[in-house]
């Protein structure tokens, strides 16, 4: 007679949060990311207000994707190899420099000469709009900035920064905790993350129209310095596990062959790389802001709020309830509804129903997150967590950057509401495919029962 499964334990949902160590690393990582995502929605603002164009906006995304294709594996085997809180400490750093220029390029780009280099450069983003946006006249759009182009090469290097810490960073969770608070630890970091996503947007939305751009960017650095300070307390309560540094690609792709063993982890990535590759409509909520709703940069605040604002209620809920007991399932449904919510945010043309459909997407997003980032931490060992986290950054990361990229090509050619509707039809039936194609994900047991495999 097979053995009961373990029992739930007794649900405290603030285990994690009463652990000194992770608090300070959840909070300081947290208001970073706020900073990060605030300055990345600020960019994609003023580059649409410099251009008029769908596909410059598109470019923002390609020259965040470029970085995660090239520098996600040698991340991962980065933050096996070496002490995570250093690594994080080095990127962090780097992005606060980045920010800076980013503040005094906005505040100064009238001073910015016409350089020949420059020049040639606006003209080849110039020409790339137009094999796009064929139907639009090129007098509408605009590539005449000289800063443009040094606010794209500025952004690339913002975006390397933070892909070559980004495993380290979502690794070093389980080494802060005991064992017996992970659970909880990884549902607080994987809700505060998706909240940040979310409100960091948002509140750069809010803060071009009360104080400008430059100082938006400025407010970025002096969060990634609060949390250079937060990683001065940190110290680890696990000992880290690392294998011998062998330099190989056999052991720089280790996570890529964990992730294939474990079907459930890899149809959750996949989920998530075609589901937000397709159903994603951030890039475009300038354009909705603008043209579709007539809500300037105040309602363009909002609709990058109403997410969160769903998010963070769905993270409460989640935090103060116990483990999913059917983990994927649940995780197919929050896609299924993300992509339902996703079809009617974009043939809405009331504000009103428009934000409510964003917050069920933020909702249903939060859902996503937790469970997919649950089963990395919980099925992964350590030694191969910074791997297994690089791969899954890949998937996740591919779907949001490529996904910028897809909806403003989209919207070029069709219009931002035949993208935005397309996409979420799309993202319905990604999810009834990788239901039907990996049944291991609809079969897993309740997250407290799982356990990493070597």
């Amino acid at each position: 007679m097979p053995a009961a499964p373990p029992a739930a334990p007794s649900h405290d949902p603030y285990a994690a949060l009463r652990i000194r160590t992770f608090r300070d690393y959840l909070f300081g990582s947290f208001f970073a990311l706020i900073g990060r995502q605030a300055v990345t929605a600020v960019a994609i603002w003023q580059v649409y207000q410099w251009t008029h164009s769908s596909t410059a906006l598109g470019l923002v995304g390609l020259v965040n994707v470029l970085p995660l294709l090239v520098l996600s594996l040698p991340a991962g085997a980065i933050a096996d190899q070496h002490d995570r809180r250093r690594v994080i400490a080095l990127g962090t750093a780097v992005t606060a420099v980045v920010n800076i220029g980013l503040a005094a390029l906005a505040a100064g780009h009238a001073l910015v000469p016409d350089l020949a280099p420059l020049r040639w450069a606006n003209t080849g983003l110039l020409r790339i709009a137009l094999v796009f946006e064929q139907h639009a006249d090129p007098a509408v759009l605009h590539f005449d900035q000289p800063a443009l182009p040094l606010v794209y090469l500025l952004l690339l290097v913002h975006g390397s920064a933070r892909i070559l810490i980004w495993p380290a960073r979502s690794s070093i969770t389980p080494l802060l905790v005991p064992n017996v608070a992970l659970g909880n630890a990884i549902t607080w970091n994987a809700s505060t993350f998706e909240i940040a996503t979310v409100a960091g947007p948002a509140l750069g939305g809010f803060l071009i129209a009360l104080i400008g751009i430059s100082p938006v960017y400025a407010l970025g650095a002096a969060l990634e310095l609060m949390f250079l300070l937060a990683l001065g307390r940190v110290t680890y309560l696990q000992n880290p596990q690392r294998g011998p540094l062998r330099r190989t690609w056999r052991d720089m792709l280790a996570g890529a062959e964990f992730i294939w063993r474990r079907k459930a982890i890899l149809g959750a990535s996949s989920l998530d790389l075609f589901a937000v590759l397709l159903g994603g409509a951030t890039a475009l909520l300038p354009i909705y802001a603008d043209q579709v709703l007539h809500v300037g940069p105040i309602g363009f605040g909002w609709l990058r709020a109403a997410p969160s604002i769903g998010a963070f209620a769905m993270a409460l809920w989640i935090a103060h309830r116990q483990p999913f007991e059917r983990p994927g399932r649940a995780l197919l449904w929050s896609v299924v509804g993300f992509g339902a919510a996703i079809i009617v945010f974009g043939v809405s043309r009331y504000f009103w129903l428009s934000l409510v459909a964003l917050l069920l997407t933020g909702a249903f997003d939060n859902v996503s997150v937790v469970v997919r980032q649950s089963l990395v931490q919980l099925l992964t060992p350590d030694a191969l967590r910074g791997r297994v986290t690089a791969v899954n950054q890949i998937f996740i990361g591919s779907s949001n950057e490529i996904g910028a990229l897809r909806a403003g090509l989209m919207s070029a050619l069709i219009g931002p509401v035949g993208a935005v509707v397309w996409g979420g039809i799309g993202t319905i039936a990604v999810a009834g495919v990788v239901a039907r194609a990996v049944p291991d994900l609809r079969r897993l047991a309740a997250l407290h029962t799982l356990k990493p495999d070597d």
